[in-house]
């Protein structure tokens, strides 16, 4: 199936607590800024509030979380309003190379990118990179490999 990749001001209308199965204050995405089969992106601005802030910087926690949701949120998309699905749940299976490289502040807005490496059995296979600007710069706050399982929906059991 050819799926159309739509505009970044739509995704950046859609809710984002709609394609997660994340509810507050456990969400760290902000909007989908960009979704195909292969790529998507999202943005997130850190707020002091944020349950992973800890002496004003984003923790390596918080990122991992927000890896974990933007992949969720190409899944959510595409469940939503490709298929017209309910939201599946996932589940992280591993992550490797995980290398935290900055710490973002409060008030920084991150972007988080994840590509598609393989799909398979319900199986994706990640790689995903974090970054913030500061100082005119981009810098780079995580780096991941990152292996998820969505659960699909329980099957009924045939009695004989």
């Amino acid at each position: 199936m050819e799926v159309q990749i739509p505009n970044e001001a739509y995704l950046r209308s859609i809710d984002v607590h709609t394609i997660l199965p994340q509810q507050e204050p456990f969400v760290m995405i902000g909007v989908l800024t960009h979704f195909e089969m292969s790529t998507s992106t999202t943005e997130t601005t850190i707020a002091a509030s944020n349950i992973f802030v800890d002496d004003g910087l984003f923790s390596a926690y918080g990122m991992m979380e927000n890896i974990a949701q933007t992949c969720a949120a190409r899944v959510g998309y595409y469940n939503k309003y490709v298929l017209h699905k309910d939201v599946q749940t996932g589940f992280i299976g591993a992550i490797r190379d995980y290398r935290i490289l900055s710490l973002p502040p409060v008030g920084s807005t991150i972007a988080t990118r994840v590509d598609i490496l393989e799909e398979v059995f319900g199986m994706t296979l990640a790689r995903a990179e974090v970054t913030y600007q500061q100082h005119d710069e981009t810098v780079v706050a995580a780096t991941a490999d990152i292996k998820l399982a969505v659960r699909e929906e329980p099957q009924e059991i045939q009695k004989s």
